[in-house]
């Protein structure tokens, strides 16, 4: 009996390390046209995952929309197909190369909340400081995104559901973002190497 238990146990704990999920997981990784091809871009860029433009803070007149700030731009990756599970991991971590600015790393998750009206998914947002001119590894961990709507956070105590990710986004403003951060209208650029989950 206890060579049994034993052959038992050997074959368990063969199985727990085949179940372990590796310490990272690429979700991106901006080397190609086909990976550029999953996102959604908004601004100008070009091959090799650079995210461009120019922050204005002027309305256009007669626009379709009825807005009350402008200076944001931002992209998008498309729906994943299916979901991606980064339950296992604790941190988001960005290869990028920057401009001095605050950007905002958005994560969407399947919609749960069921709120009268809303079919967006939930989005979960946390700033990300890139300094300017070198490549940097921003590390943000997961407890750290906040819920938000339409860019404003939710005064509501909700926990992401990390094992049910739909998507991301990267996105920029004018105003706002952390203390010591390039602000105001003008130029923007963002080079994206790399997004990958993290358990640290």
């Amino acid at each position: 009996m206890s060579r049994f238990r034993g052959i038992l146990q050997a074959s368990l704990n063969a199985t727990k390390k085949d179940l372990v999920p590796p310490t990272e997981r690429f979700i991106f990784n901006f080397n190609s046209k086909d990976e550029l091809k999953k996102w959604h871009l908004y601004s100008d860029s070009e091959y090799g995952g650079i995210f461009s433009g120019n922050l204005s803070l002027d309305f256009i007149e007669g626009a379709k929309l009825k807005i009350n700030r402008s200076g944001f731009c931002g992209m998008r990756s498309k729906k994943f197909d299916g979901f991606i599970d980064l339950d296992p991991y604790d941190t988001i971590a960005l290869k990028v190369k920057g401009d001095g600015r605050c950007y905002i790393s958005t994560i969407y998750t399947e919609n749960w909340v069921n709120s009268p009206g809303q079919e967006e998914d939930n989005s979960w947002q946390a700033f990300v400081f890139v300094p300017k001119d070198n490549w940097y590894i921003a590390k943000i961990p997961l407890a750290r995104y906040l819920p938000t709507w339409r860019g404003n956070v939710i005064d509501a105590e909700m926990e992401m559901n990390p094992s049910r990710v739909v998507g991301m986004s990267l996105s920029v403003n004018a105003e706002g973002g952390l203390p010591g951060a390039r602000t105001g209208a003008g130029d923007f650029k963002l080079e994206i190497d790399w997004i990958k989950a993290l358990r640290t």
